[in-house]
């Protein structure tokens, strides 16, 4: 397995990344969500760093078109050396319609047509679309034109994706899958089924993807301060059941929901809706805490990173625990070398 980790330009400081590929980390996604644009950091960071490699992690398709998302990616390639990689989603309602003021109608068929678009500008041709979300160059007076700029590197397209559809269409077009709410056990029927229909349909093979999975990951020194742990993140996971998304849509609650808490998963959307935050987080379990994350002793982390590669995760994307820098750096550093420990004790053979 590789060894990754997302930041949030915003609130994690430049060192951090710096300090993290010597720790001999292998990619670094940098987040937008609603907080800072992911380009302007990749940019910076490509800037301080030399061998890993760098990620949008991931921008939202809504905010920009395809082809200004090829420009991004295209300067970002060749400024890093082809350290980057290009990593979409749709987002939500509540983010692109309430914060960006457009609209979320059918996600599916914009992420098709935008990863065929940006393929075609990178491909380095003229840019002629015709779809139902995009029209390149618009009817009128307006004739097909390429960038003055060329690609210099491949930029492989990671997707990240949760709803059936959408995992579809990642195995069927996407380099790599950045997935979240997963519970390895539970991966087979709620993830993997779905990208592999997509992969089959692409006459490609799960080698030919890049499984990308993320959790955070905190170390407890004994059984007490587990429990502490675990108790402290019940809020967090309840926001995402409850708080990550519109009042009709919320892709978090419905994956969870595939993997066994349907019913959980409700009830703490419902406390969530009605402002009750601390019912919300109480009605989360242990188990499910454990199940979606890499917290625990050493030897819990150690254990659960087995069943991550077992069950056929490629790259691990890790959210390091700390309250200063120095104690994210350190819970990181440790993970990475469980990672490499797990990886050399045999090759990650996918179900």
């Amino acid at each position: 397995m590789r060894t990754a980790t997302t930041v949030e330009a915003s609130s994690v400081p430049a060192d951090f990344v710096v300090e993290a590929e010597k720790l001999g980390l292998d990619v670094c996604w940098v987040a937008e969500a609603w907080g800072s644009d992911a380009p302007s950091a990749l940019g910076f960071y490509a800037a301080r760093t030399e061998r890993m490699l760098l990620g949008s992690g991931v921008l939202q398709i809504g905010t920009r078109t395809p082809v200004a998302v090829a420009q991004t990616a295209i300067t970002l390639s060749n400024l890093s050396g082809g350290r980057f990689l290009l990593g979409l989603g749709a987002s939500g309602p509540q983010v692109i319609e309430g914060l960006h003021g457009v609209s979320f109608a059918r996600p599916l068929a914009r992420m098709r047509e935008t990863v065929e678009i940006i393929r075609r500008v990178v491909a380095g041709g003229k840019i002629s679309f015709s779809g139902k979300e995009f029209q390149i160059p618009l009817p009128g007076d307006s004739v097909p034109m390429r960038l003055s700029t060329k690609a210099e590197h491949e930029i492989p397209v990671y997707l990240a994706t949760l709803s059936p559809a959408m995992l579809r269409l990642t195995g069927e077009l996407a380099d790599g899958w950045l997935g979240t709410s997963f519970v390895p056990e539970g991966a087979g029927e709620a993830y993997f089924s779905h990208l592999d229909e997509g992969l089959a349909k692409a006459g490609r093979t799960r080698a030919e993807l890049d499984v990308c999975q993320g959790a955070e990951v905190a170390f407890a020194r004994d059984e007490d301060a587990l429990r502490a742990m675990v108790a402290g993140r019940k809020k967090e996971l309840a926001f995402s059941l409850g708080g990550m998304g519109s009042a009709s849509a919320n892709f978090y609650n419905r994956a969870y929901g595939r993997q066994g808490w349907a019913e959980v998963a409700a009830e703490v959307r419902e406390r969530w809706q009605a402002d009750d935050r601390d019912a919300a987080a109480a009605l989360v379990t242990d188990e499910m805490v454990l199940a979606t994350t890499l917290i625990g002793t050493e030897a819990m982390v150690r254990k659960r990173l087995r069943v991550w590669q077992r069950s056929g995760v490629d790259t691990v994307r890790l959210y390091p625990a700390g309250a200063t820098l120095n104690e994210r750096l350190a819970t990181l550093g440790r993970a990475i070398e469980l990672v490499r420990e797990v990886t050399a004790e045999a090759p990650a053979v996918a179900p």
